[in-house]
């Protein structure tokens, strides 16, 4: 689904990321573990198209996603229909008035029906368990609640694929364990997941596979 060909990304003369190539198949969760610095925020900017490489090349399902591609507005909106990306902190990706709009938001940008949009907002309030939270603003609500509005606002749009940047930062262990089991619930035929992770508890539960990146700025097998 996702293939990597001798990526690399260079902020002026610093190297960030360096010669990785790698596939990631449909159905499958990877974690992403390394140290602060060793570049896997980077790789999920390019993952997400949020960032493009200075080279080698990123191909998902066999397309070339680069600048020039996200150009054109249908792909753009095309590829990001596909990919969910949750970032580590949940409350730069929630804008709106209350929780029930925050999830229905994105539906409605993919123009489902109304009665398919209200089926959804109750299906994933209900699955996160935060129906009680629905009228409140998101940004007045504790990080573990906006964690779990985050995902619900993606999971909510069914994208192909998941990538979750740190999902467990900032959660007590009631929080941690809550999150772990549901990503476990979510995984399927047909849906990547991709997570970068300190926890190596986490990484080892979820995961079909456990890659690391060293300081050198490489997948290291």
């Amino acid at each position: 689904m996702i293939r990597l060909e001798n990526i690399s990304y260079k902020y002026d003369t610093t190297v960030v990321l360096d010669d990785i190539s790698y596939e990631f198949q449909m159905g499958r969760c990877y974690s992403i573990i390394g140290p602060n610095g060793c570049g896997k925020s980077t790789l999920f900017r390019i993952l997400n198209g949020l960032s493009h490489p200075t080279k080698g090349k990123y191909l998902f399902d066999g397309i070339l996603i680069d600048e020039k591609y996200l150009k054109d507005e249908q792909h753009a909106k095309d590829f990001h229909r596909r990919i969910g990306y949750i970032f580590q902190d949940s409350e730069v990706q929630l804008f709106t008035r209350s929780v029930e709009d925050e999830i229905a938001f994105g539906l409605y940008q993919l123009g489902l029906s109304e009665d398919e949009t209200t089926e959804r907002v109750e299906h994933y309030l209900n699955l996160l368990e935060i129906e009680d939270l629905r009228f409140r603003a998101p940004f007045n609500l504790s990080g573990g609640e906006k964690k779990r509005v985050a995902l619900a606002a993606i999971f909510a749009m069914k994208p192909e694929v998941l990538i979750l940047d740190e999902p467990l930062a900032g959660l007590d262990e009631d929080g941690q364990k809550f999150i772990t089991n549901f990503i476990i619930n979510q995984k399927s035929p047909d849906r990547l997941i991709i997570i970068s992770t300190h926890n190596k508890e986490l990484a080892q539960n979820v995961s079909d596979e456990v890659l690391h990146m060293d300081k050198n700025h490489r997948i290291v097998l």
